[in-house]
């Protein structure tokens, strides 16, 4: 994972009013500028490479571009948002960008070829633990690398030959490039993988193909304020590809439970409060339950049923977003019988109201 102090908008040299239009075009020089085909070897250009791609990432995303704009860094990390880990990531994310210039062939011997499939699961959450944020454990069944061969398909113990098919390069050229060498229209051996080598005799455990269904626990940060349906994408968390390959991406889709006492509309929680109709009328306080303990509620002499009396900031606190309040909705609670000296009390009261 890339972190950084700086500005993200110091990194792409570009002023905190930049067009998306002046942000790519400024990622795009520098991406190839520091480029690993262009800095092969390179560590310093290559870290240079992903601290760019999570800039871009951050500032070409209108709801990313958003958190950071108001909070930092940390409106970021409440949302779970981690930088590229390495420059496969940045191939397989923005390849499109580069794919107008080269030609889509420039990345499929890297990112496209080389990266696991996504995983994509449904999990349901209390309504609680969607309004105020969690940590969720999960296990989980996906393609992780082979433990017996550790990835390379081969048997333990048995040689490594170089592979007829690219002859040891992990690539086959489609075309000659046009950009001398540098920019080469290559791809990865389906052979070998793009490794350049192929075991003499395949893995037990996962038959040469590098990777096992294997359990996995992880523990998943909830955000506060996620809605229903809403998508939690854990970068490098998804299935597995082999060797040399960049995992894909555990993709979660929540589902919100609904509770039995609040209603929410947008960031405002709506709860129904049944009153006495003598507090209804002469006005006084109760205490009510919120979302985060209980709280007292002042009753203005009157009030109707159907009034909304609101208490501000007791809503949901979305990550990076502005507090809701809680809204009480009154429901004048009258009594189904009464005692003859009540009904007398009521009667005389009556006789007064007009």
């Amino acid at each position: 994972m890339v972190r950084t102090g700086k500005d993200y908008y110091e990194i792409l040299g570009v002023s905190r009013e930049a067009s998306p239009e002046e942000i790519k075009k400024a990622y795009r020089q520098l991406a190839m500028k520091y480029h690993p085909d262009r800095n092969p070897g390179d560590h310093k250009a290559e870290e240079r490479f992903k601290e760019i791609g999570t800039a871009y990432e951050v500032l070409s995303d209108p709801k990313k571009r958003d958190l950071y704009d108001r909070r930092g860094q940390a409106g970021l990390d409440d949302i779970g948002f981690e930088g590229f880990q390495n420059a496969e990531d940045v191939f397989s994310r923005f390849g499109s960008i580069f794919g107008d210039l080269f030609g889509d062939s420039f990345f499929e011997g890297r990112g496209r070829s080389a990266r696991g499939e996504d995983i994509r699961l449904q999990v349901t959450i209390p309504f609680r633990d969607a309004a105020l944020g969690a940590t969720r454990r999960l296990e989980i069944q996906k393609p992780a690398v082979c433990s017996t061969c550790h990835g390379k398909g081969g048997a333990p113990g048995s040689p490594r030959t170089v592979c007829p098919e690219c002859r040891g390069s992990g690539q086959l050229q489609d075309q000659a490039s046009p950009f001398g060498g540098l920019f080469g229209m290559n791809r990865a051996c389906p052979r070998c993988r793009g490794d350049g080598k192929v075991p003499s005799r395949p893995c037990p455990t996962c038959q040469g193909a590098g990777t096992s269904r294997q359990k996995a626990a992880l523990e998943v940060r909830i955000p506060a304020g996620v809605k229903d349906g809403t998508i939690l994408s854990l970068r490098g968390e998804g299935a597995a590809a082999g060797p040399g390959s960049t995992p894909g991406d555990l993709l979660i889709q929540l589902a919100v439970e609904p509770d039995d006492r609040f209603e929410r509309k947008g960031n405002d929680l709506v709860l129904p409060v049944r009153v006495m109709f003598t507090t209804a009328a002469l006005g006084g306080e109760m205490e009510i339950p919120t979302l985060r303990g209980r709280a007292h509620l002042k009753i203005p002499p009157g009030v109707q049923t159907g009034t909304m009396l609101r208490l501000k900031g007791e809503g949901i606190h979305p990550a990076g977003g502005t507090p809701g309040d809680l809204l009480v909705r009154i429901q004048i609670d009258v009594p189904k019988t009464l005692d003859p000296h009540q009904e007398k009390l009521l009667r005389e009261l009556a006789k007064t109201i007009r």
